[in-house]
Protein backbone atom coordinates (compact mmCIF):
# COMPACT_ATOMS: atom_id res chain seq x y z
CA UNK A 1 0.00 0.00 0.00
CA UNK A 2 1.05 3.57 -1.11
CA UNK A 3 2.06 6.04 2.01
CA UNK A 4 -0.85 8.15 -0.18
CA UNK A 5 -3.43 5.28 0.28
CA UNK A 6 -2.41 4.15 3.86
CA UNK A 7 -2.58 7.88 4.77
CA UNK A 8 -6.46 8.06 2.97
CA UNK A 9 -7.37 4.90 4.57
CA UNK A 10 -6.59 5.67 8.05
CA UNK A 11 -7.71 8.83 7.75
CA UNK A 12 -10.95 7.15 6.21
CA UNK A 13 -10.99 5.01 9.54
CA UNK A 14 -10.92 7.47 11.18
CA UNK A 15 -13.39 10.03 10.14
CA UNK A 16 -15.45 6.68 10.91
CA UNK A 17 -14.56 6.12 14.43
CA UNK A 18 -15.32 9.86 15.19
CA UNK A 19 -18.41 9.72 13.71
CA UNK A 20 -20.02 6.84 14.42
CA UNK A 21 -18.32 7.90 18.45
CA UNK A 22 -20.03 11.13 18.87
CA UNK A 23 -22.69 10.92 17.09
CA UNK A 24 -23.38 6.97 18.36
CA UNK A 25 -24.15 7.77 21.53
CA UNK A 26 -25.51 5.08 23.92
CA UNK A 27 -27.02 7.26 26.40
CA UNK A 28 -28.55 10.28 25.42
CA UNK A 29 -26.22 12.76 24.49
CA UNK A 30 -25.11 16.24 26.72
CA UNK A 31 -26.33 18.87 24.32
CA UNK A 32 -25.36 22.14 24.78
CA UNK A 33 -25.25 25.75 22.98
CA UNK A 34 -23.47 29.19 22.54
CA UNK A 35 -24.15 31.93 20.10
CA UNK A 36 -23.01 35.10 19.33
CA UNK A 37 -25.06 37.80 21.47
CA UNK A 38 -26.81 39.09 17.99
CA UNK A 39 -27.34 35.49 16.10
CA UNK A 40 -31.01 34.85 14.34
CA UNK A 41 -30.95 32.25 11.79
CA UNK A 42 -33.30 34.72 9.98
CA UNK A 43 -30.68 36.77 9.00
CA UNK A 44 -29.32 34.07 6.99
CA UNK A 45 -30.67 32.52 3.61
CA UNK A 46 -28.54 30.06 2.54
CA UNK A 47 -25.42 28.11 3.40
CA UNK A 48 -22.78 25.43 2.49
CA UNK A 49 -20.16 23.40 4.07
CA UNK A 50 -16.37 24.06 4.25
CA UNK A 51 -14.55 21.52 2.72
CA UNK A 52 -12.50 18.44 4.34
CA UNK A 53 -8.54 19.43 4.16
CA UNK A 54 -7.34 16.15 5.17
CA UNK A 55 -9.20 13.95 2.33
CA UNK A 56 -9.44 13.99 -1.05
CA UNK A 57 -12.73 12.12 -1.10
CA UNK A 58 -15.89 12.20 0.67
CA UNK A 59 -16.38 9.17 3.25
CA UNK A 60 -19.73 7.45 3.50
CA UNK A 61 -20.35 8.45 6.72
CA UNK A 62 -19.25 12.38 6.36
CA UNK A 63 -21.75 11.57 3.23
CA UNK A 64 -24.38 11.11 6.31
CA UNK A 65 -23.51 13.89 8.43
CA UNK A 66 -23.93 16.68 6.00
CA UNK A 67 -26.78 14.96 4.80
CA UNK A 68 -28.52 15.06 8.20
CA UNK A 69 -27.33 18.17 8.59
CA UNK A 70 -28.46 19.83 5.30
CA UNK A 71 -32.09 18.22 6.34
CA UNK A 72 -32.29 19.87 9.76
CA UNK A 73 -30.97 22.99 7.95
CA UNK A 74 -33.40 23.06 5.35
CA UNK A 75 -36.59 22.38 7.59
CA UNK A 76 -35.77 25.72 9.28
CA UNK A 77 -35.59 27.48 6.29
CA UNK A 78 -31.97 27.51 5.14
CA UNK A 79 -31.29 26.85 1.44
CA UNK A 80 -28.26 24.86 0.97
CA UNK A 81 -26.12 27.20 -1.63
CA UNK A 82 -22.79 26.06 -2.55
CA UNK A 83 -22.04 29.47 -4.46
CA UNK A 84 -23.26 32.11 -2.56
CA UNK A 85 -23.44 30.80 0.98
CA UNK A 86 -24.39 33.17 4.18
CA UNK A 87 -23.36 30.76 6.18
CA UNK A 88 -20.51 28.24 5.95
CA UNK A 89 -20.88 25.18 8.29
CA UNK A 90 -18.20 23.40 10.16
CA UNK A 91 -18.06 19.98 12.06
CA UNK A 92 -15.56 18.91 14.99
CA UNK A 93 -15.55 15.35 15.85
CA UNK A 94 -13.50 13.61 18.93
CA UNK A 95 -13.29 10.28 19.54
CA UNK A 96 -11.97 9.46 23.71
CA UNK A 97 -10.87 5.89 23.85
CA UNK A 98 -10.29 5.35 28.13
CA UNK A 99 -10.28 2.82 30.56
CA UNK A 100 -12.63 2.91 34.00
CA UNK A 101 -12.23 0.97 37.24
CA UNK A 102 -14.83 -0.40 38.75
CA UNK A 103 -15.32 -2.16 41.51
CA UNK A 104 -18.12 -4.59 43.03
CA UNK A 105 -18.01 -4.35 47.09
CA UNK A 106 -17.78 -7.99 48.85
CA UNK A 107 -21.48 -9.28 50.07
CA UNK A 108 -20.53 -8.38 53.98
CA UNK A 109 -22.37 -6.08 56.30
CA UNK A 110 -20.53 -2.96 57.00
CA UNK A 111 -18.21 -1.21 54.25
CA UNK A 112 -14.60 -0.65 55.94
CA UNK A 113 -11.72 -0.39 52.84
CA UNK A 114 -10.99 -3.53 50.52
CA UNK A 115 -12.79 -6.24 52.02
CA UNK A 116 -12.42 -8.63 49.24
CA UNK A 117 -14.81 -7.11 46.19
CA UNK A 118 -13.71 -7.55 42.51
CA UNK A 119 -12.00 -4.72 40.68
CA UNK A 120 -12.46 -5.01 36.51
CA UNK A 121 -11.07 -3.04 34.15
CA UNK A 122 -13.61 -1.54 31.01
CA UNK A 123 -13.14 0.04 28.16
CA UNK A 124 -15.14 2.70 27.30
CA UNK A 125 -15.74 5.15 24.27
CA UNK A 126 -16.75 8.82 24.68
CA UNK A 127 -17.72 10.38 21.63
CA UNK A 128 -18.28 14.40 20.45
CA UNK A 129 -19.85 16.56 17.75
CA UNK A 130 -19.67 19.80 16.96
CA UNK A 131 -21.52 21.95 14.60
CA UNK A 132 -20.11 25.25 13.71
CA UNK A 133 -22.45 28.22 11.88
CA UNK A 134 -19.92 30.38 10.55
CA UNK A 135 -21.18 33.91 8.92
CA UNK A 136 -19.22 33.71 5.56
CA UNK A 137 -18.91 37.30 4.87
CA UNK A 138 -17.26 38.27 7.98
CA UNK A 139 -15.50 34.87 8.58
CA UNK A 140 -17.24 34.92 12.29
CA UNK A 141 -18.62 32.12 14.40
CA UNK A 142 -22.12 32.65 15.26
CA UNK A 143 -23.60 29.19 16.38
CA UNK A 144 -21.88 26.10 17.76
CA UNK A 145 -24.06 23.10 19.18
CA UNK A 146 -22.19 20.35 20.73
CA UNK A 147 -23.13 16.70 21.69
CA UNK A 148 -21.12 14.41 24.12
CA UNK A 149 -21.89 11.05 25.30
CA UNK A 150 -20.80 7.49 26.02
CA UNK A 151 -20.93 5.29 22.47
CA UNK A 152 -22.32 1.61 22.52
CA UNK A 153 -20.96 -1.11 20.20
CA UNK A 154 -23.75 -1.60 18.36
CA UNK A 155 -24.17 2.25 17.54
CA UNK A 156 -20.69 2.49 16.62
CA UNK A 157 -21.21 -0.37 14.01
CA UNK A 158 -24.01 1.60 12.19
CA UNK A 159 -23.84 5.01 12.94
CA UNK A 160 -26.72 6.09 10.37
CA UNK A 161 -29.83 6.52 12.90
CA UNK A 162 -27.68 8.05 15.73
CA UNK A 163 -25.87 10.73 13.18
CA UNK A 164 -29.50 11.33 12.00
CA UNK A 165 -30.61 11.88 15.54
CA UNK A 166 -27.92 13.74 17.51
CA UNK A 167 -27.78 16.13 14.26
CA UNK A 168 -31.62 16.73 14.85
CA UNK A 169 -30.77 17.51 18.67
CA UNK A 170 -28.21 19.67 17.78
CA UNK A 171 -30.36 22.15 15.28
CA UNK A 172 -33.20 21.99 17.32
CA UNK A 173 -31.22 25.06 19.50
CA UNK A 174 -30.21 26.79 16.47
CA UNK A 175 -32.17 30.60 17.53
CA UNK A 176 -35.16 31.69 14.65
CA UNK A 177 -36.75 34.42 15.18
CA UNK A 178 -34.93 34.91 18.32
CA UNK A 179 -37.00 31.48 19.95
CA UNK A 180 -35.07 28.34 21.15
Amino acid sequence: MTPTNLTRRAAGLTLLALLGAAAGCATKPDVRHDQDAGFDLKAYRTFAFYEPASLHYTSLLEQRLRQATREQLERISVRYDERDPDLRVNYLLQVLDRQELRTTPAARFGYRGWNGGQLETVDVRDGTLAIDLVDARRNLLMWRGVAEGRIDAKTAAQPGPAIDAVVAQLIAHVPVNGVR
